[in-house]
C-alpha cells in the first residue's frame, strides 16, 4: 500500500513500515501520529485518487525520535564594501515511522 501525505507544507511519498523526517510535530517519542491529509492511496489493485484529498483517509505513524537536521548554510556578501556574513541553520526535525494506511 502506497500513500501521498501532506504535513508542514511538504508532500511525502509512504508505505508502511518507511522512518520520513518532518518538520517538528507536537509530542514525544513513542506517540501516535495522525496525518489527514492524503491525497492517494494505492497498490497494484486498486487507487484512490483525491480531490484534493481523499475522504475518510488516514495515515498513522509513531514517532521515533526529534532533533536536528543538517545544518544549511549561506552567506550575505556586498561586492567592494568588505561586507561578508557567513550564517547557519539547523532546523528541527521529527523521525516518523509509518504504521498504517487506512
Amino acid at each position: 500500500m502506497l500513500a501521498i501525505i501532506k504535513t508542514g507544507g511538504k508532500q511525502y511519498k509512504v508505505k508502511t513500515g518507511d522512518k520520513i523526517k518532518v518538520e517538528k510535530l507536537e509530542g514525544e517519542a513513542g506517540d501516535i501520529v495522525k496525518f489527514d491529509e492524503v491525497f492517494f492511496i494505492g497498490d497494484e489493485k486498486d487507487v484512490k485518487i483525491g480531490d484534493p484529498v481523499v475522504k475518510g483517509a488516514t495515515v498513522e505513524g509513531k514517532i521515533v525520535k526529534t532533533g536536528k537536521g543538517d545544518k544549511v548554510v549561506g552567506i550575505k556578501h556586498k561586492p567592494k564594501k568588505r561586507y561578508l556574513v557567513k550564517f547557519g541553520h539547523r532546523q528541527t526535525m521529527t523521525e516518523v515511522e509509518i504504521t498504517r494506511i487506512a
